[in-house]
Formats: structure tokens, sequence, C-alpha cells
């Protein structure tokens, strides 16, 4: 089967990378603005989440800023981490009890963060500012 070419392939994970930004972002918005701090800590401890009040500032945070940061491609590997990690948290502390279809959301979220996080593409801020491999700034002199 033939390869992509490579501007397809970065489109495609740049389109990834912008709706599941997008989502985050939205989430992360959610628990800022709409519920605020305390009533998302409030919400956390009635579901069991440890240190309910730290909890909500990481978990809006990481999802807001890291949607943005899947968005521009910034820090991709860190904010992959970070975001897989919340949506862990979620699937283990919240929905784990309710079974596939209580907890496969968070964990195709979790799934896609790393995905996109570790192979985010070149059309991103990271690419941007990553300096050319040696072997890609000198063409190959290899006598055959």
């Amino acid at each position: 089967m033939p390869q992509l070419p490579t501007a397809v392939r970065d489109l495609a994970l740049l389109l990834g990378r912008v709706v599941l930004g997008i989502v985050f972002i939205v989430h992360g918005l959610q628990k800022l603005t709409q519920w605020g701090i305390s009533g998302t800590a409030e919400s956390f401890a009635g579901m069991g989440i440890p240190a309910p009040g730290l909890s909500a500032w990481f978990a809006a945070l990481v999802e807001t800023l890291g949607g943005i940061a899947l968005i521009l491609g910034v820090a991709l590997p860190l904010a992959g981490v970070l975001l897989a990690a919340v949506m862990l948290g979620a699937l283990f502390f919240v929905h784990l009890s309710q079974g596939f279809s209580g907890y496969e959301y968070v964990l195709v979220l979790a799934a896609a963060a790393l995905t996109l996080g570790f192979s985010g593409g070149n059309y991103s801020v990271d690419r941007l500012l990553r300096k050319p491999r040696e072997s890609e700034a000198t063409p190959s002199t290899t006598n055959a």
C-alpha cells in the first residue's frame, strides 16, 4: 500500500490536533467559567477525587492550556502526557465503575492526546523551533 504524501499526513494530524484541542479547551473553560473552580472542586469532592481544589485547578488549566498547545503544536509531548493523565484520572476516579460505555470517551481522549502529542506532524510551532538535524541540513556524500 503506498504511503500518503507527507503534506497530506501532516494536514490530517493538524486537523486531529485542532479538533481535539477544541474539545479540551471547551471542557477546561467550562470548569473555569461556567462552573467556576469552586463549583468544579465541589463536584470533584462529590465524586471522590482526591484534593478536589487542587485537582479542579489542575484539570481546568491542563485541559485549557493543553488544548491550546495541541492546536498550536507547542510542547506537544508534554501536552499529550498531561492531557492523558487528566483523562486517566477521570477514568479511574469517576468513570471506571460505569463500565466500558461509561469510560470509553475519556479513554479515547487520553489515547488521542498521547498519539497526537508524540506524532503531531510538521505543521506545528514545535517543528518551526526544532533545529534541522545534521542529516537533514547536509546532503549525503556517500559514493556508491
